[in-house]
């Protein structure tokens, strides 16, 4: 996958090779795009393929599974919430994300709670363009790289420099994951 635009700002290219903004793309990249372009982080979405298994869509991608990374949306004791970001072929850590956070619960919310929290549906949750900007917890093991995460529509992946998101949201990095 070519790195197209993302040298540059905001990549225009979706599903087709289409480019510019048209009404038939989902609402969700659109909040991506913009979220992304006003925080300065260089963002190429593209349609992701349909695969039965993590290996799977890493290989359709021409990534490392590593590299897929997944945007959990956790709720904290409080009623708040944290993104947490995690490498597609680890799982999160409790006692780690609890350390990490600072408090001592935390839980995975129903899927309407996290759609009323983050706009998005699950396979779709984000950080960029998120309802609500909450907190970001990147795992040690995301930066350094290109990733692809969820784009706030199904079948489309966002492509980012791990680097830059974590700069854009002032995340904190550390480790989160087993």
């Amino acid at each position: 996958m070519s790195d197209g635009g993302l040298t540059s700002g905001v990549d225009d290219t979706v599903a087709g090779g289409d480019t510019g903004h048209d009404a038939d793309r989902p609402e969700g990249t659109d909040r991506v795009r913009a979220d992304a372009a006003a925080r300065g982080v260089a963002v190429e979405i593209v349609a992701r393929p349909a695969a039965d298994s993590l290996e799977a869509a890493a290989a359709l991608l021409g990534l490392e599974p590593s590299d897929i990374v997944k945007s959990l949306v956790v709720k904290r004791h409080d009623g708040s919430f944290v993104f947490a970001l995690v490498p597609g072929d680890r799982q999160i850590s409790w006692a780690k994300l609890r350390a990490a956070v600072g408090v001592n619960k935390l839980s995975m919310p129903s899927a309407d709670v996290a759609l009323e929290a983050t706009g998005y549906e699950r396979g779709t949750i984000t950080p960029m363009g998120s309802a609500t900007a909450w907190p970001v917890v990147a795992d040690s093991r995301v930066t350094g790289r290109r990733v692809a995460l969820g784009a706030g529509a199904h079948g489309f992946s966002a492509f980012v420099d791990a680097d830059e998101l974590v700069r854009a949201y002032d995340a904190t990095v550390a480790d989160i994951s087993d």
